[in-house]
């Protein structure tokens, strides 16, 4: 128990420490903030919090510029709040699973591989704009990060996409389930997830337009992240839409955005 207690009070000082010594300037947070409307809608509580948080994440991550892109402060700092916004209660142990954030000036061309069910191999060329690995990196294209205030207007956001799949492997499985309490937890968030998506992806296949990005249904997984876009940017439209999945993503971030 003292052991504990020690240990908890050097953590506190460290966590002191950083937030003293490598505080965000004013004005670059100030810039940041008022760069993404759906940071700067927060109330001032959850803006000092957010402020904290991606002070500490830029502590313990490490960026790395592709293609010649000169990682900036503005960039990371842009990156670090709109990737602590998901964990703004969740902590950002939640985030202890990876280091490496690459950054490419833009949309970048990613080569594939997928074996089908007869073991035939098939390549492919994919255009990403972001992409979450488990252990790290994460990948983000800077040209749709700076965009993101402009682009919350049809509910899309690299940086939340990509950090949501961060959260849903914190189990070591990329489902559509981020770590929850237990058993019942988890088939409580599947039998809403399910639902929700077997519903988005027959409106999509219906050629309906949708207010989630269509891409949602190339599996759960990827449905929980784009919704997971859409209740931070536009919670309002999400609300209005999709109560049940609202409220299932409402629960699990502890946020009403």
């Amino acid at each position: 128990m003292v052991i504990g207690r020690l240990f908890s009070g050097l953590r506190r000082m460290r966590v002191e420490r950083t937030l003293r010594r490598r505080a965000i300037p004013d004005d670059l947070w100030d810039l940041t903030v008022a760069r993404y409307p759906f940071i700067a809608r927060r109330s001032d509580d959850d803006l000092g919090s957010l402020r904290d948080l991606a002070t500490l994440f830029l502590a313990q991550k490490e960026f790395h510029g592709a293609q010649g892109l000169a990682i900036t402060d503005e960039i990371a700092v842009a990156i670090a709040a709109q990737a602590c916004l998901p964990i703004l209660r969740l902590g950002l142990v939640h985030y202890n699973g990876f280091v490496g954030i690459v950054v490419h000036p833009d949309e970048v061309v990613a080569r594939r591989e997928v074996m089908d069910e007869d073991g035939v191999l098939h390549l492919y060329d994919e255009t990403v704009t972001g992409e979450a690995m488990e252990g790290g990196p994460v990948m983000l294209s800077w040209h749709d990060v700076a965009a993101a205030g402009e682009s919350a207007e049809w509910g899309y956001n690299v940086v939340i996409h990509e950090f949501a799949h961060v959260l849903d492997m914190g189990d070591g499985a990329a489902d559509g389930i981020p770590p929850l309490a237990d058993r019942a937890a988890r088939k409580a968030w599947a039998a809403v997830l399910d639902s929700e998506f077997n519903d988005f992806c027959d409106r999509v296949g219906a050629g309906h337009d949708t207010l989630l990005d269509p891409y949602g249904a190339e599996g759960v997984d990827e449905f929980f992240a784009v919704a997971s876009e859409v209740f931070f940017v536009a919670p309002g439209d999400l609300r209005m839409e999709h109560p049940a999945l609202y409220d299932l993503l409402a629960g699990y971030y502890q946020q009403n955005p």
